[in-house]
């Protein structure tokens, strides 16, 4: 005999949902349902977009009535968007600073900063001295690291980008101090600058560097001071570039916002952040 239970709960932001008890299945069923035709626009990071467009297209199947647009631009543009009320969500690769109070922040995973180099490139990691030397131009040959008789190529990201940001903030070095050959935007230009050139050196989300080798990329992401960039090492705590990819609002989220925000963080979706190379956290 099928035995169904409906009831109802407060999740983290008191909003009631249904639960179906089915067989001894549970489902969580969100409010928005019965919300009609939404629209959800979330804007900013190149790190965060692609694991929020493939939440959004789960939320979607869910929820029919429901369009989420996702558009990148880098953490600053979240930001700025969220502020100027032009996006309903921001996405953010970083923690927010003291001067974004008057945000809110929503963790749904943890990524890490990784330096790339090409697959031919026989230097397999650098410490924080070495770093600053070959981004600075201090250090212009990759035989001062242990590489080949060949110039370094200086891969650097632009202006507005939270992994700029942390990168710097690693270094304890103002961007001004930086000596670029190249300068990306997204992860994915990075990537494709890096493996289309034997010297280069970039820098770029962990996940999508693991992703990219993972489908055959000539790749390799180099230890930092002797930790090897990895996922596993993010989720252990031990690798010194981690950092948050959050979702962000402009004050308490409300209605579809909110439901979002809590399936994003919600275990139905822990299988898309680990395979895109994220750790998926607890949203308590």
């Amino acid at each position: 005999m099928v035995k169904i239970i409906i009831f109802s709960l407060t999740n983290r932001f008191g909003v009631v949902a249904a639960v179906i008890a089915f067989c001894g299945l549970v489902w969580a069923v969100p409010a928005v349902a019965n919300a009609g035709s939404q629209r959800l626009v979330l804007t900013g990071s190149s790190t965060v977009a692609p694991l929020i467009n493939e939440i959004a297209r789960r939320f979607e199947a869910k929820f029919p009535d429901v369009r989420i647009d996702v558009q990148t631009g880098g953490s600053s543009r979240g930001i700025n968007d969220v502020r100027k009320r032009i996006a309903d969500i921001g996405m953010v690769s970083r923690a927010l600073k003291p001067d974004e109070s008057d945000l809110l922040a929503f963790t749904i995973a943890l990524d890490g900063i990784s330096l790339i180099v090409h697959a031919d490139n026989p230097v397999t990691g650098l410490n924080r001295r070495q770093v600053a030397g070959i981004f600075t131009g201090d250090l212009s040959h990759w035989r001062a690291v242990g590489g080949p008789d060949a110039r370094i190529t200086v891969v650097n990201k632009a202006e507005g980008r939270s992994t700029l940001e942390l990168f710097l903030d690693y270094l304890q070095l103002k961007n001004s101090a930086i000596k670029p050959h190249v300068i990306i935007g997204d992860n994915a230009q990075g990537i494709k600058t890096v493996t289309g050139n034997r010297n280069a050196i970039g820098y770029v989300s962990i996940g999508a560097a693991e992703y990219e080798v993972q489908r055959g990329a000539p790749l390799r992401l180099l230890a930092l001071d002797g930790v090897e960039a990895s996922v596993e090492n993010v989720r252990e705590g031990i690798f010194s570039l981690s950092r948050p990819l959050n979702l962000v609002t402009a004050g308490e989220p409300q209605g579809l916002t909110r439901e979002f925000i809590l399936f994003a963080q919600s275990p139905q979706v822990h299988d898309l952040i680990e395979a895109q190379y994220f750790v998926p956290v607890d949203a308590n």
